[in-house]
């Protein structure tokens, strides 16, 4: 199989941002599949061990056998800046490059992201091309589904995932506790022994409704951020909002459409557009059988003595060490 990197001059960084809710992880995956790449996480609450329904991880089956860095991998007390970020995130860019493979950096934190494309020290945009992919949502629409989410949420146990981290004396300012979903319930743990069942029901209704006002919050900061950034960068927005509207079968039609489909066709064009390719290689169920056999490897989780780390939970110590040096 023809590789990207056969065909480039510089190269090339994917980037797919949003509000919180608006599918980043999805079209991320989705891309990923299409064009043999790695993610690379730039959620700031992701990056932590545990909290997996709190902080909405994706999981195993929903990564596809996609190789993901930066998901899940930071100690819960530990802190993890956008300068320690922009450290390790810039480290991971290589090593996926030199797997011969596309990064795609996928999240809500746009301070990350920010810190690491416009990181004068490193200097990623000399380095590389960006493409910039916005999944937006109208935020009427974003905040009721975000309402209805954080419902699933607590019926995936995010109640009980919290409660097995509460501590009384937990500082809400450092590592994961700071997520959205921790502290509005702190109030709920420290008096729901103490009181009558009807209290406790309206103090845990009272702290689900902060987590989605909170929420909604959250989102308006970050359609804020994009909005500033789109002033400097080229940021390519992809309309969610109709698929939003639908159910099933619709629904999939919609974002195949509206999302995947544009997506796909904006990464392909940047990928390609200096090279005078009749096929670009995207690794589609058509694509040649090299293709299903590069995907069905696994990739090469590394030690501090290889050459491409991918980062995760065994490995990250050394990968900033490296980096901080």
């Amino acid at each position: 199989m023809d590789s990207f990197t056969n065909h480039r001059r510089k190269d090339k960084v994917v980037f797919v941002m949003g509000a919180t809710g608006t599918g980043k992880s999805r079209l991320s995956i989705d891309l990923a599949t299409r064009f043999h790449a790695e993610i690379i996480n730039s959620d700031k609450m992701q990056v932590y061990k545990g909290l997996d329904v709190v902080t909405n991880k994706v999981t195993e089956d929903e990564q596809r056998s996609v190789p993901h860095h930066l998901l899940g991998v930071i100690e819960p007390n530990a802190e993890f800046s956008a300068l320690d970020f922009r450290q390790v995130a810039a480290l991971a860019v290589e090593s996926i490059l030199r797997r011969d493979k596309l990064p795609i950096i996928a999240g809500g934190s746009n301070s990350y992201i920010e810190a690491l494309v416009n990181d004068e020290e490193f200097q990623f945009k000399d380095k590389y091309d960006c493409c910039f992919l916005w999944v937006d949502v109208s935020l009427p629409v974003l905040h009721s589904f975000v309402s209805d989410r954080v419902d699933q949420m607590v019926q995936a146990g995010l109640v009980e995932e919290v409660r097995n981290m509460f501590e009384p004396d937990a500082d809400y300012t450092r590592g994961v506790r700071r997520a959205i979903g921790v502290p509005e319930l702190d109030r709920y743990f420290r008096l729901e022994t103490t009181v009558d069942e009807p209290t406790r029901a309206r103090l845990l209704a009272e702290g689900i409704d902060e987590i989605k006002a909170n929420t909604c919050k959250l989102a308006c900061c970050q359609l804020e951020k994009i909005h500033r950034l789109g002033d400097v960068w080229e940021i390519n927005r992809l309309d969610a909002t109709h698929v939003f509207h639908e159910r099933g079968k619709e629904a999939l039609e919609a974002y195949e459409k509206l999302v995947v489909g544009p997506g796909a066709e904006i990464v392909q064009k940047f990928l390609y557009e200096d090279a005078k390719l009749t096929t670009p290689p995207i690794v589609t169920a058509t694509t040649i059988a090299g293709a299903a056999t590069l995907a069905a490897a696994p990739p090469p989780i590394v030690t501090a003595t290889a050459p491409s780390p991918i980062v995760t939970a065994t490995n990250l110590a050394a990968v900033v060490a490296g980096a901080t040096r």
